[in-house]
Parts: C-alpha cells; structure tokens; sequence
C-alpha cells in the first residue's frame, strides 16, 4: 500500500512519493530551503490545545486513550482532506505522513491515527 509514515527528518527515499507534513507546527530553524516536505497541512496535525494536555509537564498528562479519542474527533472537520488523501493512495499515490522529529513512537503518535482514518475512507479492494 503506498501510504507511509515517518518523522519529518528520517532520510527521503525514491519511493517516499509526496512527503506531508501533518504537524500543528512548523519545524523550528528549518528554513525553506532545507524542509523535507512536499506540503504542510497544520489542521491534521493535533491542536494546540491537545498537545498541550498531552505533552504536558504537569501531575497529570493526558494519557494515549485519550489522546487518540479527541484526535479522532478533532480529525472529523477534516474528513474531506482525509477522504481526498484516501482516495490519492487508492489512484497508486504514494504518500509519506511526516510528523515531529521528537515523536520516535509511531504506534503512539498522531500519524498512526491517521493513518488509520486514511486507510478506513479507502474502498474496499475489488473481489
């Protein structure tokens, strides 16, 4: 399947395709010339509201469950942008999602969520 994960500084490859940035922030000290990007969309990455509860110093950070469940619901505007990425990688795109540098953990970061939203708005394969 041609849609693919990383962070946004792990080295390109041929076979990266379009390479979007899905972070709420742009990259601090990258300048234009040295983005590793084809595209930013900030409005599929979390809000700045969830990042702050979820990275958070305090007692209490907010934990994975329900990071995922708010980021989910927040990814609801944005059906049609995930619907118009699903339907790209169906078409054979490959696409690369591109998060933080800090965000080591794919299984506990925001592009394995959505991801999974890509890959629920695909149609089923023919039979």
């Amino acid at each position: 399947m041609p849609l693919k994960t990383k962070r946004w500084n792990d080295p390109k490859e041929p076979d990266d395709g379009h390479r979007l940035l899905i972070t709420r922030y742009r990259p601090r000290g990258v300048s234009k010339a040295d983005e590793t990007w084809d595209e930013w969309e900030p409005a599929l990455g979390p809000s700045k509201e969830l990042l702050a509860a979820f990275k958070t110093e305090g007692a209490s950070p907010l934990q994975w469950g329900q990071y995922r469940r708010r980021y989910l619901e927040e990814q609801k505007r944005n059906m049609p942008m995930v619907e118009a990425l699903a339907r790209r990688v169906t078409a054979g795109e490959t696409i690369t999602l591109l998060c933080s540098s800090s965000c080591v953990r794919e299984s506990r970061c925001h592009r394995s969520l959505l991801r999974e939203l890509i890959e629920a708005a695909m149609p089923p394969p023919a039979r």
